[in-house]
């Protein structure tokens, strides 16, 4: 279990969230939900239906994604598509349950299946390989990372490189790590469905001599059209790509109320001072303009170029379009409390017909944890 709260990246550890409740919950009961370093067969508290793969066993359930620091690894990872079952937001509470009932997880080497996928971390000039291990599976893969200029072959791209990992395969892929920067990596077999089935991740490549930020943190941004999960799954709907109509709108796979659930989703953990460094990527086919409330941030980073300081300027909402990465930095000088993170395309706010939900995240300060505000958003996201 992983020692750290809050979303992927540089936050609190368990300990310091724990006082910083006021004993809301004990050390031994952060439990009750999947987490970062959660087994595969763990499955939301209030959820007792079970989904089968093909060959009729129980679907795993997701776990939140982790970071992986490929440079510990010396260089390389194995990342194995895992057929899975994804709980947006599991509870009742604020327009749920919302659930993709089949989904197409990365695991990275004995990790655990999440989506989005696992944050592979690197530094730049040492390169990584990464193996794509499809022998469990019976559909073909391919990886294609964005951020790098790489040899041809290891492009991804099944119809112009010649090389697509069908199933019972492996292959590796040589990624040079020389545009630092945050990344987006997928399958591009099948691209306009297997994204949907969720099998993308972030691929961040510090700079030489990166100095990470007081608070640092990750998010994915995507939007779903359900139906393509619940056909997977063997429902009896209808679904085009052309016709595509999203209705799950999630940061780093969940929905509000759970993106504020301090293990299964992704708050922004900060303390009154610090310099707080977020890197958004956007996995999904609209645009999402973040908004922040009450705190301006500078865009530092776009697309794996660093904005020089002459250009740079406070604002509070960036419009992340498909693919592109933004990475922003502010100052967590505001009156101590809880504000939101949300894309202000307000219908992507919702759960269904429920507002607010979907694509909302909060900046939490850890001043704010020991209040009756902050317990019944624990509540509301399922945190026991």
């Amino acid at each position: 279990m992983s020692d750290r709260i809050g979303a992927p990246g540089l936050g609190i550890s368990r300990r310091e969230f724990v006082a910083a409740t006021g004993g809301v919950a004990a050390l031994t009961g952060l439990a009750g939900c999947t987490s970062q370093e959660a087994t595969q067969d763990s499955s939301p508290p209030d959820s007792s239906e079970k989904t089968s793969d093909e060959s009729g066993s129980e679907l795993p359930w997701t776990s939140s994604p982790a970071v992986v620091q490929v440079d510990e690894r010396d260089g390389s990872v194995t990342l194995q598509s895992v057929t899975s079952r994804h709980a947006v937001h599991p509870m009742d509470s604020m327009g749920g349950p919302v659930e993709l009932p089949k989904v197409r997880a990365f695991k990275a080497d004995d990790g655990t299946p999440s989506v989005p996928g696992p944050i592979l971390r690197t530094t730049e000039g040492n390169d990584i390989e990464v193996t794509l291990d499809n022998t469990d599976a019976k559909m073909p893969h391919t990886l294609h990372f964005h951020g790098s200029r790489k040899t041809w072959k290891n492009d991804g791209v099944p119809t112009t490189t010649g090389i697509t990992v069908t199933g019972g395969e492996k292959h590796t892929y040589t990624i040079p790590a020389n545009v630092p920067g945050t990344h987006l990596y997928h399958c591009h077999y099948q691209t306009h469905r297997h994204i949907d089935m969720g099998m993308y991740g972030i691929f961040r490549v510090d700079p030489k001599g990166y100095e990470p930020a007081d608070k640092e943190y990750f998010f994915t941004l995507k939007d779903w059209d359900s139906r393509v999960n619940r056909q997977l799954a063997g429902e009896d709907v209808e679904y085009s790509p052309r016709d595509r109509n999203p209705d799950v709108f999630t940061i780093n796979g969940k929905s509000l109320p759970r993106t504020l659930h301090p293990e299964d989703g992704s708050p922004i953990i900060v303390d009154r001072g610090d310099t707080v460094r977020l890197h958004m990527v956007n996995a999904g086919y609209m645009s999402h303009p973040m908004h922040t409330h009450n705190h301006r941030f500078r865009l530092v980073e776009r697309d794996g170029g660093q904005i020089p300081d002459v250009a740079q300027y406070e604002q509070d909402v960036t419009t992340i379009a498909p693919a592109e990465r933004h990475t922003v930095e502010f100052e967590a000088d505001a009156d101590p409390g809880i504000y939101l993170v949300h894309c202000h395309k307000v219908n992507h706010a919702m759960n269904g017909e429920f507002y607010p939900g979907g694509m909302v995240n909060g900046i939490v300060y850890r001043d704010a944890m020991d209040t009756d505000v902050f317990a019944d958003l624990m509540e509301y996201a399922g945190y026991e």
